[in-house]
């Protein structure tokens, strides 16, 4: 059975497409392109990656000290004494330091990754590191380079232009042919040659 419709204007039917996109149900907004969207809800709280990176860094430095060893000897000395020798109602771990045991993987399993979280901050400072010293090794290389060039240009450029060591070489040599052509002709001061010659 066909129904019978009266026929719409054309533009009826993109106006009623338009209102039906327009009218949505309560509770869901409409979410725009041009604008970013508003930040989650997150079950988990956040915290600082780097503050915490700090402490556990902190952690990781104090727990492989002296000091903690120390006290963690202490600690563990003092427990035993206790639980040994202390009255039956003011014990908290009997012999087989059940809690005690607890205690010391508790302490482990956090330190265990405390520590490998300072070793990742190290190494990405090292990295950081080890980059900038390469492209200051670079940087110097180059410019090595350049003042190698530089000074073979100024060598070559020398090589045609009269430095003070040659004009003195020169003279020098300029002194001993005098001094040689002296000895060679006497000085006027003896007889004159020239005047019983001619």
């Amino acid at each position: 059975m066909a129904r019978d419709r009266e026929p719409r204007p054309p533009g009826r039917d993109r106006e009623a497409r338009d209102e039906r996109r327009e009218a949505r149900p309560e509770g869901r907004p409409r979410f725009r392109l041009d604008q970013p969207r508003a930040p989650r809800r997150r079950l988990l709280p956040e915290y600082d990656p780097e503050a915490f990176g700090q402490l556990s860094e902190r952690i990781a430095r104090f727990l492989g000290t002296g000091r903690f060893i120390v006290w963690m000897t202490v600690v563990i000395i003092l427990w035993v004494v206790w639980n040994v020798t202390a009255p039956e109602h003011l014990r908290f771990d009997r012999y087989p330091f059940i809690f005690l045991t607890l205690m010391l993987s508790l302490q482990a399993s956090y330190a265990a990754p405390l520590i490998l979280l300072a070793q990742n901050r190290q190494d990405d400072r090292d990295r950081v590191t080890h980059e900038q010293d390469r492209k200051q090794n670079e940087r110097s290389i180059a410019d090595t380079e350049y003042l190698t060039r530089e000074i073979a240009a100024l060598r070559m450029g020398l090589g045609e232009v009269a430095t003070r060591d040659w004009i003195r070489s020169e003279l020098q040599d300029l002194v001993r042919e005098v001094e040689e052509r002296r000895d060679v002709f006497p000085s006027a001061t003896g007889r004159a040659r020239d005047v019983g010659d001619r």
